[in-house]
């Protein structure tokens, strides 16, 4: 057996006990398995490298900065008063109420880059409106938490930051922008919206749900009175992006040189976030809580759901660097291909390897330590390299908060919605399996995607 089995088997048993078995953090669960994986290797002289590594990627900061965009957006509420302007627009049509659940929750989710955080935050207002309407709890539930993780392949999200930084260290001399590479990720975000819509359309016509009582939408007057600016927020984070991918190859490189547009389209990862975050700031109504002393106790009520996600990257780079010492990469790309798979026995193969890992380790480490594998090994077949690391963040991030056992977008829906476990569970099998498909469909190339 390659020994990169040995130690991937090493890191799942170790997550799978402390986090499943003992309820504990999965942060923890991963430094753990990080400090026994070096135990077994005999890595320890070289661990200050792989911390250093950890902490010297400049993609880590982009993710902490789009984390803390997404604490701002949902404190000054910016979030709710969109989605009243969308519930106004859509609540009105048979069904509404889930059509509603998915264009706001992607809509939300795009922002915030949050699954469970935006489950909470739209699902509050979706949720009980899909109710009312006629909708059974569990696929109330399902619904908005497959589509609040859209959140995790629409752009700004942390693990597309990985997936991009998987990308370029294969391909250190591609042209490949940050704008370039977000336009390929709406184009596929695109599809699986439209899936996600053709589903609740069949589920209102299997369960003859009706709109929702006229009594329970926003006046859309009011709500656009109240949200307009909002809505400009997809503006301001995405259209630096878009002038990105279309002029700089003229315009900016004209102006700024090759090596001077090179480093504008990166920092937009840096600065953005940024900049969102003070337009939230400057457009909320109750600017009591975006004073510097608000923002203060923002950041520190903040930080148990920062300091998660932001510590499950770092410990998930310094195992990256620790498979790459120790060519694990390379194992598991030699053995991956020694199976002999033909393009689609591959896709199928990773697909259903990102769904079974994806049961215990978070996508954003997924992304991470196996990305560069899964995206060399599918070019190898004949996927383009490009779609193969845009679609990381849907088969690593999408799918491990769909899945159970650590699909926490169905508990935290399942919460709101007060379904029945068994039942939540069994019309969760119907949206992985129609989100594993679409997985294999676009890989295979059978999809126009914009961007490519």
């Amino acid at each position: 057996m390659p020994s990169a089995l040995i130690y991937l088997g090493i890191m799942l048993a170790v997550i799978v006990v402390w986090f499943m078995l003992l309820k504990r953090p999965v942060y923890e669960a991963v430094l753990i398995s990080f400090v026994i994986l070096l135990t077994v290797t005999g890595k320890w002289g070289s661990v200050g490298s792989y911390i250093n590594k950890g902490l010297s990627t400049s993609l880590l900061y982009s993710m902490t900065a789009f984390v803390a965009m997404s604490i701002i957006l949902t404190k000054t509420k910016i979030i709710d008063s969109c989605v009243a302007v969308i519930l106004s627009l859509l609540g009105r049509v048979s069904g509404g109420a889930g059509y509603v659940s998915v264009i706001a929750s992607s809509f939300m989710g795009a922002l915030s880059g949050s699954g469970p955080g935006n489950v909470m935050a739209t699902g509050s207002i979706t949720i009980p409106a899909m109710k009312k309407s006629g909708f059974p709890a569990e696929l109330a539930a399902n619904i908005e938490s497959n589509a609040s993780y859209m959140g995790n392949m629409i752009p700004p999200s942390s693990n597309i930051v990985a997936a991009l930084g998987a990308f370029t260290a294969l391909y250190p001399a591609t042209n490949m922008t940050t704008g370039q590479f977000w336009i390929v990720l709406w184009g596929i975000s695109l599809w699986f919206v439209l899936q996600r819509v053709l589903m609740v359309f069949a589920f209102c016509k299997y369960y003859k749900v009706k709109p929702m009582d006229k009594a329970d939408l926003p006046n859309l007057k009011e709500s656009l009175k109240v949200g307009w600016q909002g809505l400009l927020l997809p503006v301001v984070i995405l259209l630096p992006f878009v002038l990105d991918y279309f002029f700089k190859e003229t315009w900016f490189t004209a102006r700024l040189g090759a090596t001077g547009a090179k480093y504008m389209s990166s920092s937009l990862l840096i600065f953005i976030p940024g900049i969102a975050a003070l337009f939230a700031c400057l457009i909320t109504k109750d600017k009591k809580i975006v004073t510097p002393a608000g923002i203060v106790r923002m950041f520190a009520n903040g930080v148990k759901s920062i300091s998660p996600a932001v510590g499950v990257c770092i410990i998930g780079y310094m195992i990256g660097a620790l498979f790459s010492d120790l060519n694990v990469s390379a194992e598991m790309e030699t053995f991956i291909m020694g199976i002999h798979f033909s393009k689609f026995g591959l896709v199928n193969f990773i697909c259903l390897l990102t769904c079974f890992l994806g049961m215990v380790i978070p996508g954003s480490s997924l992304v991470v330590i196996f990305g560069p594998v899964f995206i060399t090994t599918m070019a190898t077949v004949g996927v383009n390299p490009v779609l193969a690391a845009a679609m990381l963040p849907c088969i690593c991030g999408v799918m491990c908060g769909i899945t159970p056992p650590l699909g926490l977008g169905m508990y935290a829906g399942m919460s709101l919605a007060e379904s029945d476990f068994g039942k939540t569970f069994k019309n969760n099998l119907w949206w992985v399996a129609a989100q594993y498909i679409l997985e294999v469909v676009i890989l295979m190339g059978w999809l126009p995607i914009l961007g490519l």
